[in-house]
């Protein structure tokens, strides 16, 4: 049975209220093309889990504008005015998470842990309302896993059963978050017939992949 499904095919899966997943360091990697779309779609309510908010007609930065968004787990938003004005208004509830303390949340996620254990933020406004436990004499914060609804992620390459690669620097948050949702839709810049990629390069295997955008 073909993954394939168009854009609007993509966005219907997204519904009010949802926490959704999207890959991507300031639009770099991030499924835009379904962003775009989502953006015009109306739904709204949702809580996003992402690195940034981009810029205010970029990426993420467009469901921000819009002010799809009720929630928002994100390591900075300092390239979107408009994130930080819905956050000072209430508009906007955000948490804050170091960059890498996000990543291990997600993964955590992922892989069906209970959470990860840092010293990252210690003494911080992250730590605030955040569980310490002591092991061998050193304080960490438990940071607990992050999972949405689906996940949106954007692949440089996939083949016709879903295997990706993300060349360069376009892989940031993606494997994580392919990883950690229970329906994963991937935007795919080119498509090869399977068993074209060789299967080392494969950075998300087929079986995790829900639907893909052409």
């Amino acid at each position: 049975m073909s993954k394939f499904i168009s854009i609007e095919e993509a966005v219907s899966k997204v519904k009010d209220g949802m926490t959704i997943m999207v890959g991507g360091f300031l639009a770099n990697g991030t499924p835009n093309r379904i962003i775009d779309a989502l953006a015009k779609s109306g739904v709204k309510d949702l809580t996003v889990i992402c690195n940034d908010t981009s810029y205010p007609e970029k990426g993420v930065g467009q469901l921000i504008a819009n002010k799809q968004v009720k929630k928002l787990y994100v390591s900075h938003i300092g390239t979107n005015p408009l994130t930080s004005e819905q956050m000072n208004s209430r508009e906007l509830e955000i948490e804050f998470c170091p960059q890498g303390s996000l990543a291990e949340r997600v993964r955590a996620g992922g892989c069906g842990l209970g959470g990860v254990l840092t010293q990252t933020g210690l003494g911080t406004i992250v730590a605030e309302g955040k569980q310490i436990i002591n092991v061998d004499g050193k304080d960490y914060l438990l940071e607990k896993p992050l999972r949405a609804d689906v996940a949106l992620v954007g692949a440089s390459l996939c083949d016709r059963s879903g295997n990706l690669v993300y060349r360069g620097t376009s892989q940031n948050f993606n494997p994580l978050m392919a990883a950690a949702a229970d329906v994963v839709i991937a935007e795919a810049g080119e498509v090869v017939e399977t068993g074209a990629i060789a299967a080392e390069n494969v950075k998300t295997p087929g079986i995790m992949v829900d639907y893909i955008v052409e």
